[in-house]
């Protein structure tokens, strides 16, 4: 700094240094616009490089997370496999003998329909019949179905079947 080759700034205690400019060649506007250009030019490059980069980042992601080819190949021989096992599966239940006809499930439906609508009509009038019972009864519902012998559904879990 003394020497002129620097200058010299004080900041409260702080002191910074930096290069003297006055010393430094002045640059003409045809340097100027030339070296504008070339940095422009590298900006496009830099630009260029990126998406590059970019591009070829995300292409190894993809190959990263794809299949090897011995993995393909065990991935193949393990799905030649399951085919073969379903289509011996498949081939046993075709050739079995007892297939159920539409007509027999249809049949089987409808007789199970009828069953449950017996069921829930002949629950609801013992239970009309046991209501009308227990208006007159001065005991409890349960100390009465325990005098008589009553089981319900509800007591041993059984519940009105869905529907087929």
């Amino acid at each position: 700094a003394q020497q002129g080759r620097v200058r010299e700034k004080a900041y409260g205690k702080q002191k910074i240094y930096f290069a003297d400019q006055e010393q430094l060649p002045a640059a003409s506007d045809a340097e100027l616009r030339g070296l504008d250009g070339e940095i422009a030019a590298r900006s496009a490059e830099l630009q260029a490089l990126q998406q590059s980069c970019r591009h070829m980042e995300a292409e190894l992601k993809d190959l990263n997370s794809s299949m090897t080819t011995p993995e393909m190949v065990k991935e193949v021989e393990a799905l030649r496999k399951d085919c073969a096992s379903y289509t011996e599966k498949l081939e046993r239940i075709k050739s079995a003998t007892n297939h159920v006809t539409p007509e027999e499930k249809e049949k089987v439906c409808q007789e199970q329909q009828l069953y449950r609508r017996e069921w829930r009509r002949r629950k609801r009038m013992a239970t009309e019949l046991l209501d009308a019972i227990l208006e007159g009864y001065p005991k409890s519902k349960k100390q009465f179905f325990e005098e008589v012998g009553i089981e319900t559904d509800e007591e041993h879990g059984v519940v009105l079947p869905a529907t087929l």
